[in-house]
């Protein structure tokens, strides 16, 4: 999978997403900067949404459409969304400073509306949001496209992202990845089972993520050594700015440190490999070898009282003791010098 050139894959560094939202707070300027910092920091994309109230919810004010606990508690789904929305005009600027800043910007449509404009913007990939992942009339849409699209996985059971994978393929995309998520906002990293995600990858055979919504790095890292390919984290400039989903974003330093923190967790990771690694060459003469530690004449036979093993590394490795021992020195030796095949034969 690729997204504007950039592979996605475990053979590849981690492909990390600065998810902007509504982190702008209404504020076009803002939107901007956070493009800005999003690639100061080491982000590879920057992801938006696309939608406007009516086109995600309806303008009711009776019991289903108010929220009932966290963060949100008491707002109307179409008041919450119309705050919390990127007006459709500021799209075509966003995406065209992404492009100036060097940074990827795709996003998240919410209907077919939003599909369409974002095409019309050239957009590299589409994001298909957690609460959206049923909504398989969407996803076909998206998919036949022929853009790479990412899943999120947020809330649906295995029969659920069964049907997602099968409409995404449906509809013909050929390059799609599966975020595994908990939507919970913020989520405790307990939730999040880290250990599906090696399961997803082998069960439905595309690239795996993780969209992470806890309050620090700790899981998002973890998971790169559970085959992770891509993360996902809201960013903002200010966590205490009051918007809808700044309280569960990172700031600018705690972002530069998942981009680092997953990069190498990722080269850690590495291959099997059991040879020395370039970084030891220099200590091996720093291990354990046998040393003469006593002045024996030209012909003499090695007791074992006349070697010791000690460091450094210049003599014969340690396991060769029993063999040099009963042996003779073919010309005298001093003590504090290697023992070496050379000066030893046979008795």
């Amino acid at each position: 999978m690729e997204i504007a050139g950039r592979p996605i894959g475990s053979d590849h560094a981690p492909y990390v997403i600065a998810e902007l939202s509504a982190n702008h707070n209404g504020n076009f300027e803002q939107a901007l900067r956070i493009i800005d910092i999003a690639k100061t920091v080491g982000a590879d994309a920057i992801k938006i949404q696309t939608y406007r109230p009516d086109t995600i919810t309806l303008d009711a004010k009776t019991e289903d459409f108010v929220v009932k606990g966290g963060l949100w508690d008491g707002r109307t789904l179409y008041d919450l969304y119309d705050e919390a929305h990127t007006p459709w005009e500021w799209h075509e600027p966003l995406f065209d400073h992404a492009r100036q800043r060097g940074i990827t910007m795709f996003s998240s449509p919410f209907d077919t509306t939003a599909v369409d404009l974002l095409m019309d913007l050239n957009t590299p990939a589409f994001k298909i949001a957690s609460f959206e992942v049923i909504d398989l009339p969407l996803i076909r849409y998206v998919a036949s496209t022929g853009k790479p699209m990412i899943i999120s996985t947020g809330m649906a059971d295995d029969e659920e992202i069964d049907e997602a994978v099968q409409a995404a393929r449906d509809g013909g995309c050929t390059q799609f990845a599966l975020l595994h998520c908990v939507s919970g906002y913020p989520a405790p990293a307990g939730d999040y089972n880290l250990a599906t995600i090696p399961n997803m990858a082998r069960r439905w055979g595309v690239p795996v993520g993780l969209s992470d919504h806890t309050l620090d790095n700790t899981t998002a890292i973890a998971s790169i050594a559970l085959g992770a390919s891509v993360i996902e984290k809201h960013f903002t400039l200010d966590r205490s700015a009051g918007g809808p989903d700044d309280s569960f974003s990172l700031e600018p330093k705690e972002f530069t440190e998942l981009c680092t923190g997953a990069r190498t967790a990722w080269e850690a990771i590495g291959r099997v490999d059991y040879g020395r690694k370039s970084s030891e060459l220099g200590n091996v003469t720093f291990r354990r070898s046998l040393y003469f530690v006593k002045d024996l004449a030209r012909g003499e036979v090695v007791t074992e009282g006349a070697i010791r093993s000690v460091r450094p590394g210049f003599g014969l490795a340690p396991k060769h003791a029993d063999a040099v021992v009963g042996m003779r020195v073919t010309r005298a030796v001093k003590a504090n010098t290697p023992t070496t095949w050379d000066v030893l034969e046979k008795v």
